[in-house]
């Protein structure tokens, strides 16, 4: 490994397993060096340069020669281009490319982040430059062949903070038919932002959407997918004020089912501009101080909840997923320290909007489906057989009394959540069905969507910070003109091209189960499942940036903490220890299987529980805990917590590990080796800790 960095694409060649059946190889040669800069701190050691990574995963420091340092100064975080790969018995060597500045700066999280993750966040000149040519506003010749929506009073609901708005809603009651024959429904428009109109296929503006995929959010800053001409101008649908957008027009019955729709362009008038809040105060008192303000929206608001109602029916009837988990808000000062961390309350005004752009993007997959025109389509499939076999060992030791089938439907979860929703444990038995959950992915073959059980989904109401529904668009706007739309073809093909070409190399399947693997002479197909495939992995690019800017700020707010107590809950066991969540707080840190008393503790995979082997005690998800914040390492994430005991009953005797016998003695020290040793890494980011003594060698 000596002579490798982290995502250098390489050959192994297997040599051996170890004793638990693990393959262990060598590396027999560097395909392809990766071009990603490092990031870390410039450090002076004995008159010799280094830069110490920021990312752990990159196991060596780097040299720098005395005219290579630029600017920057011992302390400062910098990125480094590497001039010279490591070797078997030398250290890599580079040149400092940009100094960003101490690591204390406000801001310093997002810079390293971007650049860590290799996020897009400048726009190429040639994309500022065609949007500086961009109107201010709409023109006479963009109201042609569109419907005039301007008289219907569509409003916004957003957030507090929100800065662009990509979608509008409006309904009212309708009757089919006469008399008592009469049967009543609703009238559910959902318009959306038209960003195709203004960004046109294969320009300067599109290339450098496509490169970024997404917008990317971070406490206090935006790292917004189109220029912000567009994003909070031009294509937000900001209030009283004219903007083009693309209508889905549906029919919805009582019982919540989509009995007509429509796409078209239109032109509209935002009437209102809401907050969630606000609207949830009014629907909770329609002649409160908040209703008397929107006197002339309340009905419109009434209307909405009523197809909200209908469409919740069907969402209960088809047994979609709704589980209940808490989401965090960072709230920051204005030099990006944290001031607190909230809950982020949902409200009956969210899941309003929700359920209403649920319903849209399913008109737009099956119009696509109809169309038989090629589109991305939101795929989510069912859990894979590993993970539906650790769901039921789960479900059984809890005791809860139901489990999933083999071939488990979306309403077999959703009954499980509800007959738990009123238990003490409710949050971590809707994590743990969550997790045995696949992610879902952006692919041209529709396999429907498992958790909200819909037969064929996509993603059509955000334009402004996802590509995916730009395309939808594009699509959609191309059978309507009975025409087709073509992918542009990239100058240079990106990683989720060489991915694709590689996977077609090997024969190999793609992740949908019910994908056919395209053919080297279809094109169209290539580029359609090289686009999703790179949808798919920006977006996870975006999440995990976000992750490593949250889990930063989070550090540096407990290292205020430290030594300090707190009550929380186990929101995972493994076998090196417990991840504990703080009530006050909602920071993750993990108590290392060392800190938990004076036996060895077994990992029971099946309870997903650590079990004191003497003593009984047992750690599961759920289990309430009092921690002491003991250790914070900003560089690598991590939080580190003991436990706080209320008696010593729990701590063990230097006489238990007497009476071990010598195969139980062998097996801990053994068990502890490998432990220390592992590298193995959970996914928010906590590294098993290593060179740590265990309990009984302390003792002894």
């Amino acid at each position: 490994m000596r002579a490798v960095l982290h995502k250098d694409r390489v050959k192994v060649r297997i040599v051996r397993s170890d004793r638990k059946g693990r393959p262990e190889g060598r590396v027999a040669e560097i395909v392809e060096r990766s071009a990603q800069p490092i990031i870390g701190r410039l450090l002076q050691e004995s008159g010799v340069w280094l830069v110490a990574p920021e990312d752990k995963r990159y196991g060596q420091d780097v040299l720098i020669p005395k005219g290579a340092t630029s600017v920057a100064k011992p302390g400062q975080v910098v990125v480094v281009e590497l001039v010279e790969p490591p070797a078997l018995f030398g250290q890599p060597v580079g040149r400092i490319k940009e100094v960003l500045g101490e690591v204390d700066d406000p801001g310093m999280e997002i810079e390293i982040a971007v650049r860590k993750y290799s996020v897009p966040h400048e726009f190429s000149e040639s994309c500022v430059a065609l949007a500086r040519t961009l109107p201010e506003k709409v023109r006479p010749q963009d109201r042609v062949d569109r419907v005039d929506l301007t008289d219907i009073p569509l409003v916004t609901i957003d957030g507090e903070d929100a800065r662009d708005f990509d979608d509008a809603v409006y309904c009212e009651p309708v009757s089919k038919g006469r008399g008592k024959a009469a049967v009543k429904g609703w009238r559910l428009l959902v318009a959306i932002a038209d960003v195709s109109h203004y960004v046109q296929t294969g320009s300067a503006i599109d290339v450098d959407a496509y490169d970024r995929a997404t917008s990317v959010y971070f406490p206090r800053r935006v790292i917004p997918m189109l220029p912000e001409k567009l994003s909070n101008g031009l294509c937000s649908l900001n209030p009283e004020v004219e903007r083009l957008c693309m209508v889905c027009d549906m029919l919805i019955s009582q019982e919540g089912a989509v009995e007509a729709y429509q796409f078209y362009p239109a032109l509209m008038w935002s009437h209102a501009r809401f907050t969630y809040t606000e609207v949830a105060a009014i629907l909770s008192n329609t002649r409160g101080p908040e209703a008397s303000k929107r006197k002339a929206r309340v009905d419109d608001l009434l209307h909405l909840h009523g197809v909200f109602q209908a469409l919740l029916k069907a969402r209960q009837k088809r047994g979609a997923v709704d589980f209940e988990t808490t989401e965090t808000q960072i709230v920051c000062d204005d030099n990006g320290r944290i001031e607190k961390i909230v809950p982020r309350t949902r409200n009956v005004a969210h899941r309003m909007i929700e359920e209403a752009m649920l319903a849209a993007n399913v008109c737009s997959a099956e119009f696509i489906s109809q169309g038989k025109h090629p589109g991305l389509f939101r795929v989510h499939e069912g859990p894979t057989p590993e993970k539906k076999e650790i769901l039921r060992n789960y479900l059984k030791a809890t005791g809860i009394g139901l489990s999933i089938s083999d071939d488990p439907s979306p309403g077999e979860f959703q009954a499980i959540a509800l007959a738990t929703k009123d238990r003490p444990d409710a949050q971590q038995i809707h994590s743990m069905l969550l997790r045995s959950m696949q992610q879902a992915i952006y692919t041209p073959i529709n396999s429907g969507h498992f958790g909200l059980a819909f037969d064929a989904y996509t993603h059509f109401t955000s334009p402004i910070r996802r590509y995916p529904d730009l395309l939808v668009h594009r699509v959609i706007k191309a059978i309507l003109a009975k025409s087709k739309y073509q992918l542009p073809a990239l100058p240079t093909p990106g990683e989720a091209h060489a991915k694709l070409a590689r996977r077609l190399e090997k024969g190999q399947a793609f992740k949908s189960t019910q994908s056919p693997l395209p053919s080297k002479s279809n094109a169209e197909g290539m580029a359609w499942q090289a686009a999703g495939l790179h949808c798919s992995a920006n977006e996870r690019r975006a999440d995990e940036a976000s992750r490593d800017v949250e889990a930063w700020l989070k550090c540096k707010y407990m290292r205020e903490h430290l030594g300090e107590e707190y009550g929380g809950v186990v929101t995972s066991a493994t076998s090196f220890g417990l991840f504990v969540t703080l009530d006050a707080m909602y920071v993750e840190g993990l108590v290392h299987i060392t800190e938990l008393g004076g036996e060895y503790f077994r990992f029971d995979e099946m309870r997903q529980e650590l079990r004191g082997e003497r003593t009984g005690t047992r750690y599961s998800i759920g289990t309430r805990v009092r921690i002491q914040v003991s250790r914070v390492d900003l560089d690598g994430r991590k939080i580190d917590f003991r436990l706080v005991h209320d008696n010593d009953a729990l701590l063990a005797k230097p006489e238990h590990f007497e009476s071990l016998s010598a195969r139980d003695k062998a097996a801990q020290k053994s068990e502890m080796r490998s432990r220390s040793s592992s590298k193995s890494v959970r996914s928010s980011g906590f590294p098993e800790k290593s060179k740590r003594t265990s309990v009984a060698k302390k003792r002894r």
